[in-house]
C-alpha cells in the first residue's frame, strides 16, 4: 500500500510538471465575457487589432476568457464608451488618446498639430515614459491603459472642391471629433468644424449637413467615406496614437493571472496591429484614387504656412496641457530624431 500511494504521489509531481507553463488549468483563470467596444469596422486595423486581441486572450486563458468585440460604434460614440468604461458596463475599448484629455488634460498634447514626422516616431514617445506616463494618469480615473495602436495620420476630404492651398479651406464645414483642439484647429484653418459622434458622419456628409470631415485613409475607406466625399488632401495635420483601454471596475475583479492574461496579448495585439494598419494605409489610400477619389498632395511650401496658421493653436493647447508636459514631450521626441 505505502509503495502504491508513493507511486500515485510521484505520478502527481510528473502530471504537474507536465502542465504548460501559464497552462489556464494552472492559473486562476475564470470564465469571463469582455465586451470590447470602437467605433471602427469591417477590415478597418482597429477592428483587425480587436479580433487579434481577442483570439490571443482565447489562447491564452484556454479559451475561458471570451472577447466579445462591438464594431461600429454601436453601442455608441467614443465619450459614451469611456463612461461606460468608468461605470463598468463595457470592459474595453480603443480610441483617439486626444479624446482622453476630458479625463487628462495631458492627453490633449497628441493631437497638437505637426507634432509627429513619422509613425516610428510616434511609436517611440507613446512606448515610452512619456506615453506610460499619461496612461498611469489615467488609473484615478477609473481607466487602465495597456498601450497604443496606430490609426495612421489624419487627412481632410470635402465634397466641395480640392483643396491644394489654405484659402481652399475657407468657409467648408468639416465634422471633426469631440475635442476642443480639432474644433479649435479647423476654425484656425478658415473652416467651420462641427463635432459629430462618429457613428452619425456618414449620414451627415450623405445629408450635406456638413461638408467634409478629416480622418486617416484607413476609416476613409473602411466607412465608406469616399461615397460620399470627392477630394481628399494629404494634410497629415495629425497622427493619432489610439488608447487601448479597460474599465477599472473589471481590471479589480480579475485575478493576477487573468490580468497576465490581458496585458500579454495586448502586447501582442498592439505590434500585430500597428503592423496591420501601417501595410494598409498606402493600399487604402491606393484603392481610393481607384474608387474616384480625387488626391492632393500639398506642396512643402503650402504646408509650412499651415504649420505657421495654426501656431497659435499649438501655443493655446500647450499652455492647457502644461508647460512641463509640453517640454518633455518635445525632449522626448527631440532625443528621438538625434
Amino acid at each position: 500500500m505505502k509503495a502504491f500511494k508513493k507511486t500515485l504521489c510521484i505520478a502527481a509531481a510528473v502530471a504537474t510538471t507536465l502542465l504548460p507553463l501559464g497552462s489556464a488549468m494552472a492559473q486562476d483563470i475564470k470564465s469571463r465575457t469582455i465586451k470590447f467596444a470602437f467605433q471602427n469596422q469591417g477590415e478597418h486595423p482597429q477592428a483587425q487589432g480587436a479580433k487579434k486581441f481577442a483570439d490571443l486572450v482565447a489562447a491564452k486563458s484556454g479559451d475561458k476568457m471570451k472577447v466579445r468585440t462591438y464594431a461600429g460604434g454601436i453601442l455608441g460614440g467614443d465619450l459614451q464608451t469611456v463612461s461606460a468604461l468608468q461605470g463598468g458596463t463595457v470592459e474595453m475599448t480603443v480610441l483617439n488618446a486626444g479624446i482622453l484629455s476630458a479625463q487628462v488634460k495631458e492627453f490633449a498634447a497628441f493631437d497638437l498639430p505637426f507634432l509627429f514626422s513619422s509613425a516610428a516616431e510616434a511609436d517611440a514617445v507613446t512606448d515610452g515614459a512619456f506615453g506610460k506616463g499619461l496612461l498611469a494618469k489615467l488609473h484615478d480615473k477609473n481607466l487602465i491603459g495597456l498601450g497604443y495602436w496606430d490609426l495612421g495620420f489624419r487627412h481632410l476630404t470635402n465634397s466641395k472642391h480640392a483643396v491644394a492651398k489654405l484659402e481652399d479651406v475657407s468657409g467648408l464645414k468639416i465634422r471633426v471629433i469631440q475635442s476642443p483642439i480639432y474644433i479649435d484647429l479647423f476654425n484656425t484653418l478658415g473652416a467651420n468644424a462641427t463635432p459629430l459622434p462618429f457613428p452619425e458622419l456618414y449620414g451627415a456628409l450623405e445629408q450635406k449637413a456638413v461638408d467634409g470631415q478629416e480622418n486617416p485613409a484607413s476609416t476613409i475607406l473602411s466607412s465608406k467615406l469616399g461615397e460620399v466625399q470627392k477630394y481628399l488632401t494629404l494634410t497629415r495635420h495629425i497622427y493619432n496614437p489610439q488608447a487601448l483601454l479597460v474599465s477599472r471596475k473589471f481590471w479589480d475583479s480579475l485575478s493576477a493571472d487573468e490580468q497576465k492574461v490581458i496585458t500579454e496579448a495586448a502586447a501582442e495585439a498592439t505590434q500585430f496591429q500597428r503592423q496591420v494598419s501601417r501595410a494598409k494605409d498606402q493600399a487604402d489610400l491606393e484603392q481610393l484614387k481607384k474608387d474616384g477619389v480625387q488626391v492632393t498632395e500639398l506642396s512643402a511650401q503650402e504646408l509650412q504656412r499651415w504649420r505657421e496658421r495654426v501656431k497659435p493653436v499649438v501655443e493655446k493647447y500647450s499652455a492647457a496641457v502644461g508647460a512641463d508636459t509640453v517640454k518633455a514631450l518635445d525632449a522626448e521626441i527631440a532625443k528621438i530624431r538625434k
